[in-house]
């Protein structure tokens, strides 16, 4: 399985990192361009990036338009590609994950990756893998499998509506996802919230830019729309865990402890 590793030009110092993870992992890897909010396309004034819950930060567009480039080159390779940013953490284990994975059927994305959030997963575990199927994820896109067929469904959810990379990815509910458990992947910045060593010292690039504020002058009509949707998310969000019960479970992942090694 090839892997798609969603990198800036001048953060060579990430660059640096992940290749020298692929090569001990031994995983076939490609490069992906990151956009910047300067090589935004759509640009930020387009309306389908005022299509969120709240305003949203250009570093958080063009993080989005980043992984849709990952989806399309997902597409254009007809197969399963291992997405990653630049400042996920891999687990050992992650090789044989990725073997057992590939020629699955019934996938459309599995996350590998467990930032501190509970997610809601079946209770019981997936037979073919150390996976369980997810329904509601909450946070992050630092790591994740993903299968042609689930990247139209996320280059058709952006079409309709931009926003944080994580949350289309969580949001479009049309996904068959599943979460690899224990988890392979963490980000830099959550190492220490794990207790494990982090081999690269990194900054937020989304948080370079402060969050945008609903100012007084923007028409009531737009506050109505961001505040209507946030409350609509939280509505599907709310279904989405009733509907599931019987079988599901609010779950906090740990991750692997093959990290490290």
């Amino acid at each position: 399985m090839k892997t798609l590793i969603i990198n800036l030009a001048q953060a060579q110092d990430r660059m640096g990192f992940m290749q020298a993870q692929m090569e001990r992992l031994g995983l076939a890897w490609e490069r992906i361009e990151a956009i910047t909010p300067a090589t935004l396309d759509p640009p930020a004034d387009n309306p389908v990036w005022q299509r969120w819950q709240r305003p949203m930060r250009t570093t958080e567009m063009a993080l989005c338009a980043s992984h849709m480039a990952a989806w399309r080159r997902v597409i254009a390779l007809d197969t399963p590609c291992l997405v990653l940013e630049d400042d996920a953490l891999l687990a050992q284990e992650t090789p044989g994950f990725l073997a057992r994975v590939a020629g699955l059927a019934g996938i459309d994305h599995i996350s590998l990756e467990t930032r501190g959030r509970k997610k809601l997963t079946a209770r019981t575990p997936d037979p073919r893998a150390p996976m369980r199927r997810m329904w509601q994820d909450r946070t992050g896109s630092a790591a994740y499998v993903l299968f042609p067929q689930g990247a139209q469904l996320l280059l058709a959810h952006t079409q309709r509506a931009g926003g944080p990379s994580d949350a289309v990815i969580s949001g479009t509910y049309a996904l068959n996802s599943f979460q690899a458990d224990p988890a392979l992947c963490i980000q830099l910045d959550q190492c220490a919230a794990y207790g494990i060593a982090s081999p690269l010292e990194t900054v937020s690039l989304i948080d370079a830019v402060a969050k945008p504020e609903l100012q007084e002058h923007v028409p009531l009509s737009t506050r109505f729309a961001f505040r209507f949707r946030r409350i609509w998310a939280q509505v599907r969000m709310g279904s989405r865990h009733l509907t599931r019960l019987p079988w599901a479970q609010r779950k906090q992942v740990m991750p692997s402890r093959g990290f490290g090694q």
